[in-house]
């Protein structure tokens, strides 16, 4: 598997497969918002060694539903395998989107079962060879936020077509201010069509972006029908963002769920940023899983 920020391919199953893998009948019926999932970004380097090994793992931890970060060298199909194997669902697929051939896209989550193709990134569609060098380094811009809402709406447009959703997933650049205090996470809201464009709030990002998730489930319900639930170390006085096991950071979850399932949150995915210094990816997820139970989330 690549990593994130170069290749991003989802994957996706169906309920009845869930079913004949012999899920207990309150987890395969449970309400939407409230299955345990976590982004496979979150246990890269697992996944190429032992993808088979590491989706089982995944679910005797107690995970359901799962949000991929590459085939590695498996194909759609052969994945689907795993996740089948596994026990797990696959709902939200981050895909690489090619804007000239978007169906490829598609047919892969279509292979899975996926509902949501979701965009990892979308500066160097948009900019091209203009992209920043450092992506998350670098503040969106007032037109790039103009140019990737028009993308979003057209890439929304031709997912719709294909039986699909297509979803936004941000990171830090977005919260830039583009200009007379419009920032440009509000540009890309306000200027996409609600019914072709939703978005996936990365909580741990935007909060650290110092912006509040509950404030946007509450301005903007029913745009946001997945989250990802991440959480950082406080931030030191200079060097990079430090990723944290869930309970082990700064952020309290428990009222960005209630607000996020009152605002029509479908699903939600534990992902986790390095360094592991700590711990294996691995036994993070099973740090994550444990806080999430402790707040009545799984």
């Amino acid at each position: 598997m690549k990593s994130r920020r170069q290749f991003l391919i989802g994957s996706g199953l169906g309920i009845t497969a869930l079913a004949a893998a012999g899920l207990p009948q309150d987890a395969r019926s449970a309400p939407p918002g409230t299955r345990p999932g976590i982004q496979l970004y979150t246990i890269n380097e697992a996944m190429r060694a032992d993808p088979k090994g590491s989706l089982q793992r995944l679910r005797k931890t107690g995970f359901l539903e799962v949000e991929s970060a590459g085939f590695g060298a498996l194909s759609a199909k052969q994945f689907r395998g795993l996740l089948d194997d596994a026990g797990l669902s696959c709902p939200s697929a981050h895909v690489q989107f090619d804007v000239d051939n978007l169906d490829r896209a598609f047919a892969d989550a279509h292979a899975l079962g996926a509902t949501y193709a979701v965009s990892g990134m979308m500066r160097s569609l948009v900019l091209g060879s203009k992209a920043p060098k450092d992506a998350l380094g670098t503040g969106i811009s007032l037109d790039e936020a103009k140019g990737t809402a028009a993308l979003a709406n057209r890439i929304g447009e031709s997912a719709r077509r294909a039986g699909l959703q297509f979803t936004y997933h941000n990171h830090n650049f977005e919260f830039a201010d583009t200009g007379g205090g419009a920032i440009g996470y509000d540009v890309l809201l306000r200027e996409t069509d609600p019914q072709l464009v939703k978005f996936e709030i990365d909580c741990g990002w935007m909060i650290f972006a110092g912006h509040d998730p509950v404030a946007y489930f509450k301005k903007y319900p029913h745009r946001f029908p997945m989250i990802h639930v991440k959480d950082f170390l406080p931030p030191a006085s200079s060097g990079p963002m430090r990723g944290a096991e869930l309970g082990r950071g700064s952020v309290d979850y428990k009222p960005i769920f209630a607000a996020a399932l009152e605002a029509g949150l479908q699903h939600y995915f534990v992902e986790q940023e390095g360094p592991f210094a700590r711990m294996s990816p691995l036994e993070a997820a099973q740090v994550d899983y444990d806080y999430l139970r402790a707040i009545g989330r799984a």
